[in-house]
């Protein structure tokens, strides 16, 4: 049962029970303060190597260096060009190399201080380098803080598609400082919020609904916003700790993701679609999808695309900048770039629908016909 959100009185802990490798979210607000004492409680002795981005190191470098210094640790600092861009052959290899030059060895830390692609780019040099190091997540938007910072999910784009090459890397702990949210663009706050509203649409109706009645509360900061967090942090700790490896039931947090990612192929992984708006987009026409299958009431895909866009997310692929005009709205080349999913099985799209709000389900059946015909209909309607 949701409960209204109570005043934090110090950091929510969530734990990743995944064994031997086992690690903590730690969810509150100034917290990149006693980070230097978190690290040297979990590796005494260890070196660091920062990897951030331009845009978050001019607001959160200087923090966490003094953290770490205050805790005696050594800190060398790699800084990345922002945006997708960075999540690539030539930003993998950059990455890989400083974290030599900078003698980082397999008992120090690499710490991803960023949104998703820092962690995603920094995480999958950690796995390679020396054949794995272990990192920290330091994740500075909502977006990383309640998805791409949990899970052990690293990798980079191929221009064939999105996060086509990568490892499976835990982090040995995650710091979600609420207070570096204050610092993300409206913009950028509401595609990570797409990912929020995502653990109410896939498996709990009482939070989705909790979010219809909160969500301004949520974008103002405050207990609510950590009680969003850390309710889909559980969320999806809960589902890792079940399915690392996404052989099953972890599939489900792809709800919105395999239209999405073509989406944002279409759109050339640039700033005209950022991740969460993709997904915003690709949510909406999964539970359309449903509806037309005849899985959900249409009412309650509509009920989905109001939420989403009562908060100002994207939620029809009209609302996508640019995307008609420059002849990507063609739903064979829309087919073509989902053929590339990582969830494809032998030539077969999986799809995560709904049979109600809050009960996704993997589908491996939906017949291709199908989808092109929705997705045709769909780019017909003005």
């Amino acid at each position: 049962m949701m409960t209204a959100p109570l005043k934090a009185t110090g950091p929510t802990v969530v734990e990743v029970a995944l064994g031997d490798r086992a690690y903590d979210i730690v969810i509150g607000r100034d917290l990149i303060g006693s980070l230097g004492a978190r690290v040297a409680a979990l590796r005494p002795g260890a070196r660091t190597a920062i990897v951030t981005d331009r845009t978050v190191a001019a607001h959160w470098l200087a923090p966490v260096e003094a953290a770490l210094a205050q805790a005696d640790i050594p800190s060398t600092r790699i800084v990345v060009d922002e945006g997708e861009g960075s999540k690539s052959y030539a930003g993998f290899q950059r990455v890989c190399e400083e974290l030599i030059a900078a003698k980082i060895e397999r008992n120090d830390l690499v710490i991803a201080l960023g949104g998703g692609v820092v962690g995603d780019l920094a995480g999958f040099a950690a796995a390679a380098v020396r054949r794995g190091v272990d990192f920290v997540q330091v994740p500075t938007s909502l977006l990383a803080q309640v998805d791409s910072s949990v899970g052990g999910k690293t990798g980079i784009n191929s221009p064939q598609g999105k996060n086509l090459i990568g490892a499976f890397h835990q982090p040995v702990l995650v710091v979600a400082d609420t207070a570096v949210l204050d610092t993300l663009s409206p913009r950028q706050f509401r595609a990570g919020y797409a990912e929020v509203a995502k653990y109410g649409v896939l498996g709990d109706a009482a939070f989705f609904t909790w979010l219809e009645a909160n969500h301004a509360e949520v974008f103002a900061g405050g207990a609510a916003r950590e009680h969003a967090i850390a309710t889909s942090c559980r969320a999806k700790a809960a589902i890792v700790a079940r399915d690392e490896r996404e052989t099953g039931d972890r599939a489900l947090l792809n709800l919105g993701h395999t239209f999405g990612h073509a989406l944002e192929a279409a759109t050339g992984f640039s700033d005209r679609l950022f991740h969460g708006e993709g997904v915003a987009v690709g949510m909406v026409l999964a539970a359309e999808l449903s509806a037309r299958l005849g899985m959900i009431a249409a009412a309650d895909a509509a009920r989905v695309a109001r939420h989403l866009a009562a908060v100002g997310l994207p939620t029809r692929m009209r609302d996508i900048a640019g995307f008609a005009q420059e002849g990507l709205a063609d739903a064979d080349a829309l087919m073509a770039l989902m053929a590339q999913d990582k969830k494809v099985t032998r030539g077969r799209l999986t799809f995560i629908l709904l049979q109600a709000i809050g009960q996704a389900v993997v589908c491996r059946d939906v017949p291709p016909a199908t989808v092109r015909d929705f997705l045709a209909r769909k780019l017909a309607t003005r």
